[in-house]
């Protein structure tokens, strides 16, 4: 009876941080689909007819909306290519004793305390600038004609802020793996006659999957919802060269007053969200029971 009486009590002074934890989640989730289910714009108030998958239908077969998935997968697949190579290779770096190796580590991660829009304004005017920015004063000291990052080559230059936003995250993580990895190993393997490229391949390498993947899949989360950095250095431009799904949500619902279409879209982005979350769960699953 006393174990009844205190599992009983227990939910009842957890209850009240589940219900409003749920409500938090539900009420807007609900209420984007119900949205998406309208002809609701905002310069039409009063006006918002029951249109069912009209929505959804429009926002699919929308061109840009290939353009969007397209350059989402090229940012995330770009973020996850250069953070996880640049993580692995730092973490081999910071986990070799050197002089002031603390301050060196608190470098390194220093970027990722970097809230996403200061960043990108840093990035925007002290470095991607052709006239007043860093590689514009290198190009021309070399005798070089300053390349103009934002509007020649967008996406790339975002997927650039982006993933010096999220290497140390990363190396972090890595590196705390790499640090858990038994000396006894590489010793023995060295008095094997293993060289270092042996040693990382056949050692380093696969004590590191587990966390490899744990990074790719927390950050594959959070990449798929990229729209601070676009914001504020292209606007999804030039044309929508650098627009992913979040901007071209974002453009539906702020910018054409469109809220029925860009509800749907967000409908869309979620189920997708989801659908790459289950897999890389799965994946991950897989790699923990290995």
């Amino acid at each position: 009876m006393a174990t009844k009486a205190s599992r009983a009590a227990a939910r009842a002074m957890i209850s009240p941080s589940v219900i409003l934890l749920l409500g938090w989640m539900l009420i807007p989730l609900l209420m984007t689909i119900y949205f998406s289910t309208l002809r609701y714009n905002l310069l039409m108030p009063g006006n918002n007819p029951f249109v069912g998958w009209e929505n959804y239908t429009y926002f699919v077969t929308d061109p840009a909306f290939a353009t969007a998935i397209w350059n989402t997968l090229l940012l995330v697949g770009g973020v996850l290519l250069i953070t996880v190579v640049g993580g692995i290779l730092l973490a081999l770096l910071l986990d070799m004793p050197m002089w002031g190796q603390g301050v060196v580590r608190i470098m390194v991660i220093a970027p990722f305390f970097v809230m996403p829009t200061v960043s990108a304004l840093v990035w925007k005017n002290m470095f991607f600038n052709p006239v007043n920015g860093l590689f514009g004063h290198i190009a021309k000291a070399l005798g070089l004609t300053p390349f103009d990052f934002l509007s020649q080559a967008p996406l790339a230059s975002i997927i650039g802020i982006v993933s010096w936003q999220w290497l140390p995250f990363a190396t972090l993580i890595l590196l705390t793996a790499l640090q858990s990895l038994d000396s006894e190993q590489l010793e023995a393997a060295e008095m094997d006659g293993a060289d270092p490229v042996n040693r990382f391949v056949f050692i380093m390498l696969p004590h590191l999957a587990r966390a490899i993947t744990v990074v790719i899949l927390i950050q594959t989360i959070f990449l798929l919802s990229i729209f601070a950095e676009i914001f504020v250095t292209t606007s999804g431009g030039p044309g929508d060269a650098s627009t992913n799904l979040t901007y071209l949500i974002y453009q539906e619902s702020l910018l054409s007053f469109d809220v029925g279409t860009g509800s749907a879209g967000g409908v869309i982005a979620i189920i997708l969200a989801n659908i790459v979350a289950i897999f890389l769960m799965r994946m991950i699953g897989k790699n923990l029971d290995a």
